[in-house]
């Protein structure tokens, strides 16, 4: 089923809210699939104009660089995600039974909706997989938090937490295992397609079944309860 959502990011990432005009639509489009295709050293404006039949110019009025585009898709995706967890979690009362959920949703965060057309959720989080870690892994990190850049990311990592103390009100380290649980879906898929010797999965075209089953080890292992089947 389709899913009509208009998300909501900071205003300091783009000049333009690019998701009010074709234009801006036909951006976020062609810069997934072409980040997804190049990575993120050898793509430019130049390229991704040229990809759009478009100018530089008319991407410029956007984004004032590659680095806040990157930082405005990576956004998306968190507050897509935190979006998908309180779609899949309606009515679950069980908080462990939630957690499972949103474990799953990390794995597998690449359910397409065809509401949002000019975003394909499925690339979108292999690009993440592959690229989201450089949003933030900069020296600017500092004064981009200042400015609220990631704030997405710091809301979806309090709604875990919340889950997380749900189930052991007593847990130390919330927020340090609800960044883990997200790192690791992304790391671990990452690790078994191209460095098979960091991890003890393997993923299969996107099948994750095994990063799944492994973070779920480890987040109910650390709160020591059971699993719900």
């Amino acid at each position: 089923m389709a899913i009509g959502i208009k998300i909501s990011l900071n205003e300091k990432l783009f000049l333009r809210d690019p998701q009010e005009t074709a234009l801006g639509q036909k951006i976020i489009k062609h810069s997934i699939l072409l980040l997804d295709e190049i990575g993120f050293e050898a793509f430019n404006f130049k390229k991704l104009a040229k990809r759009m039949e478009s100018t530089e110019a008319s991407v410029y009025r956007y984004f004032e660089n590659k680095h806040l585009l990157l930082i405005y898709l990576v956004s998306w995706y968190w507050e897509w995600v935190s979006y998908l967890i309180d779609y899949n979690t309606m009515n679950i009362e069980d908080p462990k039974r939630r957690l499972k959920i949103i474990i799953e949703t990390f794995v597998y965060a690449s359910k397409e909706n065809p509401a949002i057309e000019y975003v394909n959720e499925s690339v979108l989080h292999r690009l993440i997989i592959a690229e989201g870690s450089k949003a933030y892994h900069t020296k600017a990190v500092d004064k981009e938090n200042t400015e609220g850049f990631f704030i997405n990311y710091l809301k979806l990592s309090q709604k875990v937490s919340d889950e997380i103390l749900e189930i052991k009100p007593d847990f130390p380290y919330p927020h340090a295992l609800a960044s883990n649980l997200f790192e690791m879906a992304n790391n671990h898929i990452y690790f078994a397609q191209h460095l098979p010797k960091l991890t003890d999965v393997t993923v299969s075209d996107e099948n994750y079944d095994e990063v799944e089953q492994m973070i779920e080890y480890f987040a109910f292992s650390l709160l020591e309860c059971r699993r719900d089947k």
